[in-house]
């Protein structure tokens, strides 16, 4: 019997502990949300509940949010994709193709509505696409739109936040639920979560958007760009700050700037005072930020703004060599453009962030990137670096800066460059070509996709050019006739070994001769009737078909020696244009313009096409990058051309012995326009005093206007000076004659 109750004990007091460890805590909260039967519900707790979640910091230092709708993350995600039905976008599902197989890629950008606020940012990004050599004015045209209301901000909360944009949006006929539309946004969400969110419905719009994030964005189909300073130059842009190779740095390691003490992005900065050494790595920052900074102010306040002011930011920035670009409140920051600028390797702490073109550039070659929660790793990280490997991440940081991010109309065109290569990717450039000099906004791949078909592979990857030449000829002679400098010319170039062909274009009036009158060549012919404008010596004929165009006006005087050695000086400088007549620009600072002159001087950065060599993949890029504007600029195309090639290459011409001065034809009008030049044009009996110096004004103001548009349409003045000039080896040494290889150019 006492083992009987025994037993019964024990049972019943097995029964109360199993009721204390499994049910025990339900009824203790049952208990205390009971006396909360007032407050809603949540389904994420709040930070304040100090009762539910254990706190690990003092009071003071908790958010005080005050929201009692904080979502978790994955509820915000959800959100996202409630609001956004199109998140499983592509160019095949959400993109009318067909527009583009009709018209090519042409982008329409919507009316501007009197008395719609635009801000300065959006005004820019509007100008550099109607200034794209893909803007069109005709919407039935178009393959892409884009909408002329203000989509940059859309914070709520900013003064620059448009109200009522869906109504206007969807209310445009050529809206069709988005399709084929690009929305440009740098600012979206509001305090205090940062979302994704645009206050408007985007359909089937591609969206080119700053901070990015990696779980919203839909790879293919949208575009990620950088965050865009207010300031940030509309075209041009300055250059990077890498002076030096290698570089002096006196800094490993900085950051200095706004260390958020509440809110999202908080933790990271708030954790950067961790790897301040106060030597190498330099961490500073400061609590001063937002108006009530003083309200959620802790013990490192104080002495984080004593030192922040120590330094200065820009001298920082200079004298680094990474740079450490955490996040702010949203995932994108200015810092990452400005340590481009700066050639300071940015070590990127914002987990999630889709990096600017990241479909486009490796940032594997230019950036670190890192994770918030090792933060801590990261001094010992960049230590381990190799010096070579560091200069090699600085120069591409400046290429890249250089090439896609120095401007607005750089940033917009890559943005739009992108797109295009989506809509046919069996001509598209290879990440290959747009993370190499000279980038892919200056590859086009119409001409081709293959590395080797580019002047400025050469050297870099192995290729070579073709060992012959085509001799391009520009006959404007106005009787309808071969004159005899035409015929002396093609009997000179014919001469060449490298010769493989010559190409007349008839830019004449009158018809030109019949076959039987031209002389007889050792090399193929081929006769091209012209449009008698200037430019079409540049458009790229299919007539053409080696690397090399030796480029050359009826009445040159060459002589088959000096053909042969300038293109053998071409063969080890193809990315350049080489040849014999120069020009020079200078800096007029009475006058604070750019001048020209066509005198001998010892510096030259212009060579005429009366007489070079350059690569003809030229010609197309002076068809299709330059606008149609620029191009038939009067007395312009010489000045164009090198200022393209310089552009590209960012190197100088190449100037090359010649036997008699150079004097340009009647039919070119050359000459800068400065008195006395050598370049007067021979020919007809000369004309009196007062007609010479009203077509010398009127020549001159053409340059002048040349220049001025040339450095407005690029930003800056791409032109570089060269004091170099080739001579043959052996060029008038005190040597026999028969050991010279061009013996010929030293004769009067």
């Amino acid at each position: 019997m006492q083992t009987r109750k025994k037993y019964i004990f024990l049972a019943f007091l097995a029964s109360w502990l199993l009721l204390f460890f499994f049910g025990g805590d339900q009824l203790r909260r049952f208990a205390l949300f009971s006396a909360r039967k007032a407050e809603a519900p949540r389904s994420w707790p709040r930070w304040t509940d100090q009762s539910l979640l254990r706190s690990f910091a003092e009071p003071e230092e908790l958010q005080r949010d005050g929201d009692a709708a904080l979502l978790s993350p994955r509820e915000r995600r959800a959100a996202w994709l409630r609001a956004y039905r199109s998140s499983r976008c592509r160019m095949e599902t959400c993109f009318d193709l067909s527009r583009c197989e009709r018209n090519g890629f042409k982008v329409f950008t919507y009316p501007q509505e009197r008395g719609q606020p635009v801000s300065e940012t959006y005004s820019k990004i509007l100008s550099s696409i109607e200034r794209s050599r893909y803007h069109t004015a005709r919407p039935e045209e178009a393959c892409l739109f884009i909408l002329s209301a203000d989509t940059l901000d859309r914070d709520r909360l900013s003064e620059h936040y448009v109200r009522d944009l869906e109504g206007k949006i969807h209310s445009s006929p050529l809206w069709n639920g988005g399709r084929n539309h690009l929305i440009f946004n740098l600012y979206s969400g509001t305090w205090p979560g940062y979302g994704g969110e645009l206050g408007f419905d985007p359909g089937h719009a591609i969206l080119a958007r700053a901070s990015s994030d990696s779980r919203t964005f839909r790879p293919g189909f949208d575009v990620s760009i950088p965050l865009i300073p207010r300031e940030h130059p509309q075209r041009g842009g300055h250059r990077g700050w890498l002076a030096e190779v290698p570089p002096k740095r006196r800094f490993l390691l900085v950051f200095k700037g706004k260390r958020y003490l509440t809110g999202i992005g908080s933790g990271t900065r708030n954790a950067l005072h961790h790897i301040h050494n106060g030597k190498d790595i330099i961490s500073l920052t400061t609590c001063k930020h937002g108006k009530d900074w003083h309200r959620h102010k802790d013990t490192r306040c104080d002495q984080d703004n004593a030192d922040y002011e120590r330094f200065d930011y820009q001298e920082l920035l200079h004298n680094s060599t990474f740079c450490i670009v955490p996040r702010g409140r949203r995932l994108g920051s200015f810092r990452f453009l400005e340590a481009l600028q700066a050639a300071c390797i940015p070590v990127l702490l914002s987990d999630g962030w889709e990096l600017p073109f990241a479909e486009a550039i490796d940032w594997g070659k230019a950036a670190v990137v890192g994770s918030e929660r090792l933060l801590l790793q990261i001094p010992s990280a960049v230590r381990c670096i190799r010096p070579e490997r560091v200069l090699a991440f600085q120069q591409q940081t400046q290429f890249l800066w250089d090439a896609y991010f120095s401007s607005v109309d750089k940033i917009v065109h890559t943005t739009l460059e992108i797109i295009r290569d989506r809509l046919d990717p069996a001509r598209s450039r290879s990440r290959r070509l747009w993370n190499a000099l000279p980038g892919g906004l200056l590859v086009l791949p119409e001409f081709s996709t293959h590395l080797g078909d580019f002047p400025f592979y050469y050297l870099h990857h192995g290729y070579s050019p073709s060992k012959k030449f085509t001799a391009f000829i520009r006959a404007v002679s106005q009787a309808g006739s071969l004159s005899q400098p035409l015929l002396r010319l093609i009997q000179a170039v014919s001469g060449s070994q490298y010769c493989a062909q010559i190409v007349v274009l008839w830019s004449c009036e009158k018809p030109p001769p019949p076959s039987g009158k031209w002389p007889q060549s050792s090399v193929p012919m081929t006769i091209i009737q012209g449009r008698r404008k200037l430019s079409d010596r540049f458009f790229p004929f299919e007539a053409i078909q080696t690397d090399a165009v030796l480029s050359l006006d009826e009445d040159t005087a060459l002589s088959t020696s000096e053909v042969d050695f300038a293109f053998s000086v071409w063969l080890s400088f193809p990315e350049r244009i080489v040849g014999f007549p120069t020009w020079s620009h200078f800096w007029d600072a009475e006058r604070g313009r750019w001048g020209c002159t066509s005198r001998w001087t010892n510096e030259v950065s212009m060579v005429l096409s009366a007489a070079a060599f350059y690569h003809r993949y030229y010609h197309s890029l002076f068809t299709e990058y330059l606008p149609a504007g620029l191009r038939e600029l009067p007395a312009c195309e010489d000045m164009l051309l090198n200022a393209l090639v310089a552009a590209v290459t960012k190197l100088p011409p190449v100037k090359v012995t010649q036997r008699k001065q150079h004097k340009e034809g009647a039919a070119r009008q050359a000459g800068c326009g400065d008195d006395g030049a050598a370049g007067t044009p021979p020919g007809p009996p000369p004309a009196p005093a007062g007609a010479r110096g009203t077509e010398g004004g009127r020549r001159l103001g053409q340059r002048q206007d040349c220049l001025k548009q040339l450095e407005n349409w690029f930003g800056y003045m791409p032109l570089v000076s060269s004091r170099l000039r080739l001579d043959p080896v052996l060029f008038k040494d005190q040597v026999s004659v028969l050991r010279k290889k061009y013996p010929s150019l030293e004769r009067p």
